[in-house]
């Protein structure tokens, strides 16, 4: 079902169901010159507008000023433009701690890992803001990952047996081809206020796998790893079609490494660790910008 939006006093409002808004509508709370915006809609549109919502007409009220929720058929965008700004997140050190431990309680015990990874990112999903798409959430189900999952541990336990290095190697080349599914999988997911945002991660699996390679050399460096780090979030943000907003990460590879160096030393302590969490993530959602394709604050 729908969700709609509706200027009041240049501010937008909602989103509401389709139910609850057409009861706004006969309250007189969304008249027919109220300007008025759902999926599928290439801008705001005065109520009168639209066929079978409301009649009559009027001068249009104030346009909110951070325009509407820009939504198009499948991408970031509606019409000609986006919702410029940064990601955020926002969730509680608490929940955070419970929800972390069960997490590893499950991987821990091999066969609810599945379930538990799906039921974690679902949450942890729902705590990122994005500028212009409400109520972001993860529609994945765990029954995806299970032939991947448990055909991967079936193979690492058969190559065990065997004893062969080549075949170790090898099954590290596999492990990388997983990780590379598993984020196009949840790229796929992504959807906002229930309906599939329609993006999808265009990276190749040898560029996948020449990043992670060169971010294992790296580590060789000690601190080269930070600047390999900020390149590879530029390419997987470039990656990621479906969109007609830029996405763009603008983070360095200083601040990766000293914020890294900073959690590595609080972590050790063991009890800052959802709040050194909840910094990192923040820190990194501001360094990662939506903005209209070609604009200054893309490049």
């Amino acid at each position: 079902m729908a969700s709609w939006f509706y200027a009041s006093e240049g501010k937008q409002q909602g989103p509401f169901p389709e139910g609850q808004f057409r009861d706004l509508v006969a309250q007189g709370v969304v008249r027919p010159d109220t300007l008025v915006w759902s999926e599928g809609m290439a801008g705001w549109q005065k109520a009168a507008e639209i066929s079978g919502l409301v009649g009559g007409g009027g001068a249009p009220p104030m346009i909110p000023a951070g325009g509407p929720p820009m939504m198009g058929s499948g991408g970031y965008a509606g019409g000609g433009g986006g919702v410029a700004g940064s990601l955020a997140v926002d969730f509680g050190v608490l929940e955070f701690t419970w929800r972390s431990i069960v997490l590893m309680i499950g991987m821990i015990f091999v066969i609810p890992a599945p379930w538990a990874f799906v039921w974690y990112t679902k949450w942890i999903v729902s705590c990122v803001k994005v500028p212009g798409r409400p109520n972001l959430s993860f529609t994945g189900s765990a029954m995806t990952l299970v032939p991947w999952y448990f055909g991967f541990i079936v193979l690492a336990i058969a190559l065990a047996f065997i004893g062969s290095q080549l075949l170790s190697n090898l099954l590290f080349i596999v492990q990388i081809v997983l990780y590379w599914l598993l984020i196009k999988w949840m790229v796929a997911n992504l959807a906002s206020n229930e309906q599939p945002l329609g993006l999808s991660f265009t990276g190749s699996i040898w560029a996948y796998i020449g990043w992670s390679l060169l971010f294992g050399i790296s580590i060789i460096t000690i601190v080269g790893w930070a600047w390999v780090a900020a390149a590879q979030m530029r390419w997987f943000c470039r990656s990621i079609e479906g969109t007609r907003r830029e996405i763009v990460f603008k983070g360095s590879g200083l601040g990766i490494l000293w914020r890294g160096i900073v959690a590595a030393i609080l972590c050790s302590l063991i009890i800052p660790i959802p709040w050194v969490y909840r910094w990192i993530m923040n820190w990194f959602a501001s360094e990662t910008v939506l903005a209209p394709r070609g604009s200054q604050a893309a490049m």
